[in-house]
């Protein structure tokens, strides 16, 4: 299923796309994309529903986050070889963990928003990862039962800010607008592998980034094993993954986002989000 929530900001909707690509209604069936609806017994009572008989949606509403209620937006750093190659960075030895603010999160074509201050805010397309099912101290072998689905995420960063500034990285990826997720949750029965999904992103249409979830260091199921040594992961958390090589900070020379700007960018089956740049 390709679950989704439509709407203006704040007041989306819960919805499905259909095999035809159309927009169907669920509101008269669950409350939204969150909580006991992620949980496996939740998808499977919305899978055994004939989308045809949902209410179809009319026009072209905004999409919002694809899925509501994350209590943990959490990402991994230096997670692919050849990203970490582009930096001069060493591959760790162990996941890098830091978290992004919830408040970040927006939906996958809205507008992107340049801090003040900002000079060098940077793209990110990224394989998110979003918690079904309670997750603690699971094996690596069982950590997939725990995960309700699939997401293209743009793990926007602000370099000075994550790089150049005291603490920790977590001021650099924070902004508003810098969590851009959907189009819709993909679950996990149509990803059957999610190490090997092309990835891409492009500015201004020229092409950026251009890699696989192939080149991960640490998989989808090592990572929720290890986030869940940790600390428990609960239904709608979400987890992203790490970026392939093509970011701004790679390039000689270094590049970055600056107002009217169009990002696009896509992960196979996942779909695909398209945000304008603006200033903040």
């Amino acid at each position: 299923m390709k679950l989704l929530r439509f709407g203006p900001a704040g007041q989306e909707k819960p919805g499905l796309l259909d095999a035809r690509g159309q927009l169907r209604d669920l509101t008269a069936l669950v409350g939204d994309i969150a909580g006991e609806v992620l949980l496996p017994q939740g998808l499977a009572r919305l899978a055994a529903i004939d989308p045809a008989t949902l209410p179809l949606v009319q026009g072209s509403p905004r999409l919002g986050p694809c899925v509501a209620g994350t209590g943990k937006f959490i990402c991994i750093g230096l997670n692919y070889s050849d990203h970490a190659e582009e930096t001069g960075a060493t591959v760790p030895p162990e996941p890098i963990i830091f978290m992004k603010a919830t408040s970040a999160i927006v939906g996958p074509d809205d507008d992107i928003e340049i801090p003040r201050g900002s000079v060098k805010t940077d793209w990110e397309v990224e394989l998110g990862v979003v918690i079904g099912k309670t997750a603690k101290y699971v094996s690596e072998q069982d950590a997939m039962e725990h995960v309700a689905g699939y997401c293209v995420i743009n793990d926007l960063s602000e370099r000075e800010f994550q790089i150049e500034r005291q603490g920790q990285w977590t001021k650099g990826k924070s902004a508003d607008t810098f969590g851009p997720i959907g189009p819709w949750l993909v679950t996990r029965d149509e990803i059957p592998d999610p190490q090997h999904l092309p990835m891409w992103l492009q500015v201004n249409g020229v092409s950026r980034q251009k890699g696989s979830t192939a080149t991960m260091v640490f998989g989808v199921a090592s990572l929720v094993s290890y986030l869940s040594q940790f600390m428990s992961l609960r239904p709608g958390d979400i987890i992203s993954t790490g970026t392939p090589p093509g970011v701004g900070l790679g390039m000689k020379p270094p590049t970055y986002l600056k107002p009217g700007d169009v990002v696009t960018l896509g992960i196979e089956g996942l779909g695909q989000q398209r945000q304008r740049v603006v200033a903040g």
